[in-house]
């Protein structure tokens, strides 16, 4: 059983780190790589301006529909001259955001060994598309709606737009899930 638990071990540490490899070959680019962080900060200031939106129209119900709502469009608005962004996660609240092929690699890493908790990826899976990953941790305006504790009305809200939502349960600073983008020179 021990040489089991060690060649599993072994097994996990060649696997982490053989993937920042595969995921951070930027090298062998044709076009000039994207500021993945500058194109992701529209679609997060709109997310952010929609939330709080919701949040000073009635709190927490009200910032559940408006994301519900609004989010979509938010991400479609921004996704612009060969532009995609996106959301996702290792526990979905919303079905359509959940993670391509390329994301998953990610979304395990981060949620299967918190201390590889690599802050931001530059993804090439060579295919030619530009690929950019940062992730989102749970802060403290999230947690009613995604942490431990829902109230009622909180509850009611999410049975109603989500029926099968696993977005809950987090602690503050705990990983929620990642920004995207996806570039291809049009």
């Amino acid at each position: 059983m021990r040489t089991e638990s060690v060649g599993i071990r072994v097994l996990a540490i060649a696997a982490l780190l053989t993937l920042p490899g595969v995921l951070l070959n930027c090298s062998r680019r044709s076009q000039p790589p994207i500021d993945g962080a500058a194109a992701l900060q529209p679609f997060k200031q709109d997310l952010m301006q929609a939330l709080n939106s919701g949040l000073d129209a009635g709190g927490p119900t009200e910032a559940m529909t408006a994301c519900n709502l609004q989010a979509p469009s938010i991400a479609e608005a921004n996704s612009i001259n060969g532009l995609r962004v996106g959301r996702s996660s290792h526990r979905l609240r919303n079905p359509d955001n959940a993670p391509s092929d390329w994301v998953e690699p990610y979304l395990k890493i981060m949620t299967e060994n918190p201390v590889a908790r690599i802050p931001v990826r530059v993804v090439d899976t060579g295919d030619g598309v530009q690929r950019y990953i940062e992730p989102i941790f749970i802060q403290p305006m999230c947690l009613p709606c995604h942490g431990e504790e829902i109230s009622e009305d909180v509850s009611a809200k999410l049975a109603e737009l989500y029926q099968d939502d696993a977005a809950i349960g987090f602690k503050e600073g705990e990983f929620r899930g990642v920004f995207w983008v996806e570039y291809t020179q049009e």
